[in-house]
């Protein structure tokens, strides 16, 4: 990998999310790792991981969940109890003394998940009783395939509204800079904006004035506890993941989306491409919808490498390049992509697995 240049280092320069600076341009994008302990409560080795990742500008943490009803995954961490509150002090901490600002991701994973994965009490609910194709694994029985979710009732949506707001208010209590709405990925608030997962009747279906309605619910109500300058809304148009089909109307309805969210005003928006990944392309038109009609930071992400984050901060296409993957297995990064170091490859088998491996054990340059 060629040294980048000194014509070359706007992606190493100092930015900003409103009143945060941040040191660089580099955003650790948010990934699921599963590495929480029993009752979802961060733990040393979630610590480690994030704290030897310091050298971002931005990190934006794994989708943590506002709700016990939203832990649809083995081992992923909460932000509902006081007891992950005080965990997750640690890693803030740790994240600070190396120099980057950190935002959690509030992630909600509604009907992708599966009972053997939630605690006692808790449901499996959805905007509408309609089952995400495909499966889902479970630390207990293995992979199974996605539950019908319950329909929620009006009672229900005004009580996860509240779930994300007071989650908000627990991560600044924690220590975090602010918090990313997980709007994308088809987790709970993706699946009342996407037709195919939402069938309702009432105010939050139809039209995507409705679909869209409980996404501005949130986000109003996260804005009323922390402030709009640390809040950012993660959407992924053009997604599939965790059953989302393609619509005629998608890029009409995000182009739409890209304009209303400039009301409420969120810190940041984070268009998520994973074209790399085999999934569709987002289309430059809705990228550049975004940045006509959001005037606050533009993050774009999928499949970056340092040359093409260079070029798209310098033509002005986004503000910010969130980078997933080479962050798992190069923890400097920053300092890899800045003298054209090899990198490390990351070990996908360990992605979600327990423990060290793959997690906090990938070499720096100064170990090798």
């Amino acid at each position: 990998m060629p040294k980048l240049t000194a014509s070359m280092s706007l992606l190493f320069s100092p930015a900003s999310i409103g009143r945060i600076p941040l040191r660089n341009r580099l955003v650790m994008a948010p990934m699921t790792r599963s590495r929480a302990n029993p009752d979802n409560i961060p733990n040393s080795l979630m610590t480690e991981y994030y704290g030897q990742r310091g050298s971002a500008g931005l990190i934006i943490t794994e989708g943590t969940s506002p709700s016990p009803n939203g832990l649809g995954y083995p081992r992923i961490p909460g932000i509902f109890s006081l007891a992950q509150a005080i965990a997750w002090k640690s890693v803030t901490e740790a994240v600070h003394r190396k120099g980057a600002k950190i935002f959690m991701q509030l992630m909600h994973c509604g009907r992708v998940g599966h009972p053997l994965n939630l605690p006692a009490g808790a449901r499996l609910l959805a905007p509408s009783a309609v089952a995400a194709a495909g499966e889902v694994y479970t630390d207990k029985s293995g992979l199974q395939p996605f539950p019908i979710p319950e329909e929620m009732t009006p009672d229900d949506i005004g009580m996860a509204v509240g779930e994300f707001a007071k989650a908000a208010t627990n991560a600044i209590a924690a220590g975090f800079d602010g918090v990313e709405l997980h709007a994308a990925n088809g987790y709970l608030i993706e699946q009342f904006m996407r037709p195919n997962s939402n069938i309702r009747k009432d105010g939050y279906g139809g039209i995507i004035e409705n679909r869209s309605r409980f996404l501005f619910k949130v986000l109003g109500a996260v804005i009323s506890e922390i402030g709009r300058e640390r809040i950012g809304v993660r959407l992924s148009p053009f997604g599939v993941f965790n059953d989302m089909p393609l619509y005629n109307a998608m890029e009409e309805e995000y182009t739409w989306l890209a304009g209303q969210l400039e009301t409420p005003g969120p810190a940041y928006i984070h268009l998520v491409d994973h074209s790399s990944m085999g999934a569709p392309a987002v289309p430059d038109s809705v990228k550049k919808a975004f940045r006509r009609a959001f005037t606050g930071v533009l993050i774009l992400s999928g499949g970056y490498d340092a040359a093409r984050a260079q070029q798209d901060i310098e033509s002005g296409r986004c503000d910010l390049v969130a980078v997933g993957r080479p962050f798992i297995a190069n923890p400097d990064l920053v300092e890899r992509w800045q003298s054209g170091a090899p990198l490390n490859q990351p070990d996908i088998s360990t992605f979600y697995a327990p423990g060290p491996k793959g997690y906090t054990d990938y070499p720096f340059l100064k170990e090798g």
